[in-house]
This record gives C-alpha cells, structure tokens and sequence, in this order.
C-alpha cells in the first residue's frame, strides 16, 4: 500500500499526462478504469460468495476458539 505522498506524487503525474491526452485516448482510459472496477467487483461478489459457501459447509468459529489458536500460535 502507497504512503499518501507516494498516492499524491502519482495523482499528479496523472493529472498531467491527462490534461494533455487527445479526446479519444481519454475514452479509452475512462473504460479501462470502468473495466478495472467492475473485474474488482465480481473478484470481491465471489470471495464473499466463497466465505458463505465455506460457513454454509464448514461452520463459522467462536471468537473463544480463535483467541485459543492465537495464544498456542504465541506459544
């Protein structure tokens, strides 16, 4: 994960690039970035659809047995 500095710093470089592409590249960004968006979340829909369907099946844990595995994993 990016430091906010570091986010800023590419933002910029960004905006620049930017405000001096054609009308058409502009297009192509803006769907690349809906196609981003939308991959990340189908990616998303489906690890919550695999954490149901792995309760469904295995049952969920109680917050006693995870403190349990944590303080032997200490251990």
């Amino acid at each position: 994960m990016k430091t906010e500095i570091e986010r800023e710093k590419i933002i910029k470089a960004i905006n620049l690039l930017l405000k001096q592409a054609y009308d058409s590249t502009l297009d192509e960004i803006l769907a690349l970035l809906q196609r981003i968006e939308e991959e990340e979340e189908e990616e998303e829909l489906k690890a919550y659809d695999q954490g149901k369907e792995d309760i469904r099946i295995n049952g969920t844990v109680s917050w006693e047995e995870v403190k349990k595995e944590i303080s032997q994993e200490v251990a």
